[in-house]
């Protein structure tokens, strides 16, 4: 292997076996030691006659070997070499030492299948029985070049004299050699097993990962939240569309109880246990949450068991849905439903009511010529003229909520219509010269929409500013541009007034027909300016607070219906 190359997840493993089997050889070599020198220092050896100090040199060379194994991992990372380099030096060293105690009545010839055995971890069947057969030939020589005197026997006195048989070396070695091959056969059958298992164990280990993977992903994927409460109410699990419809991170929620960030769970767990077998409804409510912002989100929620393998009750789990866009969709819808059944009224009505109505202020008229009236039948004619005009007002106002005004759209600069308006104020008598005018008029507020309905909306907006003050105070208006997400160019108009505000319970009303504060209204301005901000495709909406004012917001599309043809005429508009 090239030093600077890493090392492979297979070489990790390789090399921490190796380390081990060093660290292994370093213990038993300190053992050993410590055995030698404590029957040394005490003088009470079991061999009385070994030489102790070519057994120092021997472990003291173990000791040096270790240190050069280290260097060939460590520098040269020679681990196949490393490998062969340590067994053979090992069944070498094993062999000094049976015959420095003894030879054939030497215990220590039971390491070698110590030797065999950690052969079969690194090189299997294979190896196990190569040093196996090294181990046979290497003892099993060196017992006859000692019985035959080839070599001098470390210590006579301690060799039994069954020893000096023939019969008895030969099976000795025979003996030793079967031992050391049926060690290794077992023990590569035992490695064997171990890897088989092992492959297995890490296959079901892959497979749940890829099953786990794939539940996972599938989870995350899902555009509905998804989260999973034990059985103590605490959040387990918090999916990716659950984070971003609650805008909560999934950190600050698991673990946390589930009534902090769904405050009616519990009401839902409790319908759910009293009916466990119910379907559909039963089993779906809406909740009210505060997300990250503060803002309330009204959620569809539909609650499930959670249950294990055996079909044990682990927990709940929680299925959600962001219906805040969807109930505003219904509110205006339902507002757009209202509205179409008061306007098809309305137009009835004023049909049924304007023929009459203009018979009898004919008549009256007619009447006013011919008649000489004293002044009270002439106050009193005045009373009906001037109720027969706010009829016609009223007629005039259900007709327009019914059907908007008539006319052909055309380029209009708001600004120019609002100074307009403003100039007209000064002479109706909800105006005072306690009213401050603030104005923040944008260069670029051209619209095209019809004249008159705009003018409606724009004289309702100012007299209801200027109603809401009637010690005087602040009229602010503005007009501003702006481009939204999708690039489509909005003209945005803010009036706000300085007056004591609207409540929250009267928000929700302004816009419907027929609701009004004052005496004199008739609760149908807003409906019509409602009307009309919605035929052109724009949107309106208040801000207000008590004691502190009110601001309505009217956003339109400068150009909707009409792109490229209408270009032109609003460019020589503007150079005007």
């Amino acid at each position: 292997m090239n030093p600077t190359e890493k090392p492979t997840l297979w070489e990790k493993r390789y090399l921490q076996r190796l380390n081990g089997l060093i660290l292994s050889r370093i213990v038993i070599a300190t053992i050993l030691l410590g055995i030698f020198v404590f029957f040394d220092l005490k003088q009470t050896s079991s061999h009385p006659e070994i030489r102790f100090h070519p057994f120092y040199s021997l472990i003291l060379t173990t000791y040096l070997l270790s240190f050069l194994y280290v260097i060939l991992l460590k520098v040269f990372k020679t681990y196949s070499v490393s490998m062969h380099l340590q067994m053979t030096c090992d069944v070498l060293l094993i062999t000094v030492l049976v015959h420095m105690t003894g030879g054939v009545g030497s215990i220590y010839s039971s390491l070698y299948p110590l030797v065999i055995i950690y052969t079969v971890l690194f090189a299997e069947r294979k190896g196990g029985f190569i040093v196996a057969t090294a181990c046979s030939l290497f003892y099993g020589s060196l017992l006859i070049l000692e019985f035959y005197g080839m070599i001098d026997r470390a210590s006579s006195s301690v060799v039994p004299e069954i020893s000096r048989d023939a019969g008895y070396l030969y099976s000795r070695i025979c003996i030793h050699a079967l031992s050391f091959f049926v060690v290794a056969f077992l023990a590569s059958f035992v490695i064997k097993q171990e890897k088989t298992a092992r492959i297995l164990l890490a296959e079901k280990e892959s497979a749940l990962d890829r099953l786990d993977m794939l539940h996972r992903s599938i989870i995350e994927s899902i555009d509905t939240g998804i989260l999973t409460v034990n059985l103590e109410g605490r959040i387990q699990s918090f999916n990716r569309a659950a984070v971003q419809i609650t805008g909560l991170s999934a950190e600050n929620v698991l673990n946390r109880d589930i009534s902090s960030i769904f405050s009616d769970f519990y009401s839902l767990l409790d319908r759910f246990s009293k009916a466990p077998s119910a379907k559909g409804p039963e089993r779906r409510m809406e909740m009210r949450i505060r997300n990250q912002d503060h803002e309330e989100q009204i959620l569809g929620c539909s609650l499930s068991q959670l249950k294990g393998s055996r079909g044990e009750h682990l927990g709940e789990i929680l299925i959600f849905q962001d219906l805040t866009d969807i109930k505003k969709i219904e509110a205006a819808y339902e507002k757009s439903r209202r509205l179409a059944f008061v306007g098809e009224m309305a137009a009835g009505l004023a049909h049924e009511i304007r023929n009459p109505l203009a018979a009898i202020s004919g008549s009256i008229q007619m009447l006013k010529k011919d008649l000489k009236l004293d002044p009270l039948d002439e106050r009193l004619m005045k009373i009906v003229l001037r109720g027969k005009d706010q009829l016609e007002n009223v007629m005039k106002d259900f007709l327009l909520l019914a059907k908007p005004a008539a006319g052909n759209k055309e380029w209009i600069n708001l600004n120019e219509l609002i100074e307009e308006i403003l100039e007209s104020l000064l002479y109706i008598p909800d105006w005072t010269d306690e009213i401050k005018i603030e104005k923040n008029l944008s260069d670029a507020a051209m619209l095209y929409v019809n004249r008159t309905e705009m003018q409606h909306v724009l004289w309702n907006l100012i007299i209801n500013a200027l109603q809401a003050m009637p010690g005087g105070g602040r009229l602010s208006i503005e007009t501003r541009s702006f481009i939204d997400e999708s690039g489509e160019d909005f003209v945005q108009l803010l009036i706000g007034d300085s007056g004591n505000g609207i409540s929250s319970e009267d928000l929700e009303k302004i816009y419907q027909p027929f609701f009004t504060t004052k005496e004199r209204g008739t609760g149908l301005g807003l409906a019509i300016v409602g009307r009309i901000i919605e035929n052109c495709s724009g949107f309106l909406a208040v801000d207000s607070e008590i004691g502190k004012g009110t601001v309505f917001r009217v956003c339109l599309p400068r150009s909707r219906e009409i792109q490229d043809a209408a270009l032109p005429d609003m460019e020589n508009t503007r150079a005007a």
